[in-house]
């Protein structure tokens, strides 16, 4: 007999697993009232409803809501759920009033109900990648950013909610024709959980604990009829990007503190993270003037019928989109028209998203105009450029979202390749414009191909086609004598202080301060924004942004969530192997040896090490500091070694400090008074004490010998001058 939860072989008569402590005991929900009942009872012992017909309800597999693309993304990743730390956001959704539908329907029209609702819900969810983490009887519970981690994980939920619930009102109106009234309401909290293992049939063992979960389970329960409740905590996520209403503090059971809640009313103005700093107020552009300089250059070239295609790379937070957004503010000065196309992270599921942006940008056509309108003006437009494009009208309004067959290719079709091509040139070659790409790294991969159609089609135009994006991706449209690639790296020293200078201002009590943020952001513009932001929010700095002072002294410098989902995000897209590397050198330390690394990891393999250091190498995690005696490594930004060692549970850690310590005594024997001091640290965080103590005792005497040995140089008398 097989654990269900952790597939650990157990006796027949088992009650409880021996590996995991998960109940053996199978259970049957009710359908009418959702109570928990033993297996082969045929009533409910709390209502009396018969319970033939649920075992559907209460057994649903995961596999018959779940999309193939998320499932395989889920079980390439439940090794390292084991038990780690996330950054997500919680949903709960639930019927409202269900009792009363489930008495009035029976058990067989009310299963078809809740499987109707379970499949809204579950599209809406998986549509922007979160997890259905359990079924709750008459509802759902989803996690976004676990397991695989989210940077915009709020937004994703947010998202997921409106969708779910824009599908569930139309579901409702059927039912109300019928005289049945349904409604369903959601709560929404973004914190940290502490998340366990799924098993390999996707059964739903998929645990998340902590306050976060919690609070979230309050918030749907506060939520009125047909409403989506947040905490403050995902509000200020996704401020901006949603309408969202304050409907002010609550009191919830068993929490000291009242929550501010918040309404989620739709969609708001935001589409990038540098809108929302464009409303604070950008900071100054510093340490890119060469950088803006070059691009200047490359224009002048596109702008002289050689058109020309740019790819700005770079790892998340290094500036790459403000970058290019001071240069197209300079383009837009000048006169030059420029069409921009912002991919979203959920994007990448959506197909055409981000080609359906360029065009609405090609038509003019703003957010909310109607689809009557947009048909007029696409086809006036299309025709007054072409007459020849009537046919086209049909295949444009498609990509628009707003065709009449309804259906949309999942792929890039050769008659869109076709019109694609023939519209770009019909719109470039008459005139100078600069095409933005942000964040390309997103783009779906319809759009991707279209996008393919127009980098080849650049030459000879006046276009300038400009692209950011990270460096996982690798677009087939690099390469040739038109493509220039500029790789940005984090600031440099000096840049980086005027940023902070710029941010924090001159007080004379923020010098430390400085320094410190200098020492752990290296170098990242967004980091360091968010640093300070943080700070400020918590009233850790008094006054505005550049002329801030220190209200209270600074313990330690909390890492922002939003840091920590980005950097957890770039972590959670290695392979396990390289992952499981990464987490271990975090233990050790910012910087290790190639032999300690060996040690601790059990990679004895050369080979094998080689190659994972080398994957990590190439992804921007480590740096190689030296090649001999022995080579050493350091991780390249040191809030990667901060968020790869918080990811991980208190007891995994410990596991990997012994073993830190234990290999530091094998492999530095030779001079183990020098690294008593390193040694009782790993034996210290690993919890054992008594081998912290003695190895402390060991640093002290060291040091004390030291000393000692000092005193008695400076005290020898000086050797008289031989005579000679």
């Amino acid at each position: 007999m097989r654990c269900p939860h952790c597939r650990h072989e157990t006796r027949e008569r088992a009650r409880f697993c021996g590996t995991c402590g998960a109940s053996l005991e199978s259970s049957v929900s009710c359908p009418r009232c959702a109570t928990i009942n033993p297996l082969g009872q045929k009533f409910c012992d709390a209502c009396g409803e018969s319970l033939a017909s649920a075992g559907g309800a209460s057994e649903r597999d995961a596999r018959a809501y779940t999309p193939r693309h998320l499932v395989e993304r889920i079980l390439t990743t439940r090794s390292a759920l084991e038990g780690e730390r996330k950054q997500v956001s919680v949903l709960f959704a639930d019927v409202v009033d269900s009792m009363r539908l489930a008495e009035r329907l029976g058990a067989e029209e009310w299963h078809r109900v809740l499987d109707r609702i379970f499949a809204i819900l579950s599209a809406g969810i998986h549509r922007f990648e979160g997890t259905i983490n359990q079924f709750t009887g008459d509802g759902v519970m989803a996690l976004f950013g676990a397991p695989v981690a989210h940077e915009d994980h709020a937004r994703r939920a947010c998202h997921a909610a409106l969708s779910a619930m824009s599908e569930l009102h139309a579901y409702a109106g059927a039912l109300r024709a019928r005289g049945l009234e349904l409604s369903v309401r959601m709560g929404i909290n973004s914190g940290e959980v502490v998340v366990g293992k799924i098993g390999d049939d996707l059964r739903m063992d998929y645990t998340a604990q902590g306050y976060c979960v919690g609070i979230a389970a309050r918030m749907q329960q506060l939520a009125a009829a047909g409403t989506v409740l947040l905490t403050e905590s995902t509000a200020q996520l996704v401020e901006g990007f949603f309408a969202l209403a304050d409907v002010g503090p609550r009191s919830i059971k068993g929490v000291s503190a009242e929550i501010r809640t918040f309404e989620l009313r739709g969609v708001g103005p935001r589409r990038t993270r540098l809108d929302g700093s464009a409303l604070r107020g950008l900071s100054r552009l510093i340490g890119r003037e060469t950088e803006l300089t070059w691009l200047d250059g490359i224009l002048t070239r596109s702008m002289e019928s050689t058109g020309q295609i740019v790819g700005v790379i770079g790892e998340a937070g290094v500036g790459k989109s403000r970058l290019c957004l001071e240069f197209i503010q300079r383009c837009r000065a000048r006169g030059i028209p420029v069409h921009e196309v912002h991919c979203p992270s959920h994007g990448a599921t959506v197909p055409w998203l981000a080609i359906r942006e360029l065009m609405r940008g090609y038509f003019g056509l703003a957010p909310d105009t109607a689809a009557d309108s947009i048909r007029r003006t696409v086809e006036q437009q299309l025709l007054a450029l072409d007459a020849g494009f009537a046919s086209a009208v049909p295949l444009v309004l498609e990509i628009l979202g707003i065709g009449d067959s309804g259906q949309r290719p999942e792929r890039a079709t050769p008659q869109a390749a076709t019109f694609m091509r023939r519209f770009f040139r019909l719109q470039s070659t008459s005139q100078p414009g600069v095409l933005f790409l942000d964040d390309a790294h997103w783009i779906d991969r319809a759009s991707d191909e279209l996008v393919q159609v127009i980098a080849a089609s650049v030459r000879g135009t006046q276009t300038l086609l400009l692209a950011n994006f990270r460096p996982e991706y690798k677009p087939a449209w690099i390469g040739g004598s038109h493509y220039h690639q500029l790789a940005l790296s984090p600031l440099g020293e000096e840049a980086s202080r005027e940023l902070v200078r710029d941010l924090l201002g001159s007080d004379g009590s923020l010098d430390e301060l400085s320094a410190r943020i200098l020492e752990r952001t290296g170098g990242s513009p967004f980091f360091t924004e968010e640093v300070v932001t943080a700070l400020a929010a918590s009233g850790s700095l008094l006054g505005e942004r550049g002329a801030y002072r220190l209200a209270t002294p600074i313990e330690g410098l909390a890492l922002p969530v939003t840091v920590q989902a980005l950097l957890a995000a770039r972590i959670d897209r290695l392979g396990e192997r390289a992952k499981d590397l990464l987490r271990v050198a975090a233990v050790i330390g910012k910087q290790f040896d190639e032999p300690l690394l060996r040690e601790v990891s059990g990679l004895g393999d050369g080979h094998d090490l080689d190659a994972v250091l080398g994957v990590l190498q190439d992804e921007e995690f480590f740096r190689l500091v030296t090649l001999s005696p022995k080579p050493e490594y350091a991780f390249k930004h040191p809030l990667v070694c901060e968020v790869a060692y918080l990811s991980q549970l208190g007891e995994r850690r410990a596991q990997v400090h012994a073993a830190v310590a234990t290999a530091l005594e094998k492999l530095r024997s030779d001079r183990l008074g020098e690294y008593a001091s390193l040694i009782a640290h790993h034996w210290e965080a690993s919890g054992m004490r008594f081998e912290a103590a003695r190895w402390k005792r060991r640093a002290a005497l060291r040091v004390a010998n030291i000393k000692v040995g000092v005193r008695g140089v400076r005290r020898r008398p000086a050797r008289p001058p031989e005579n000679g």
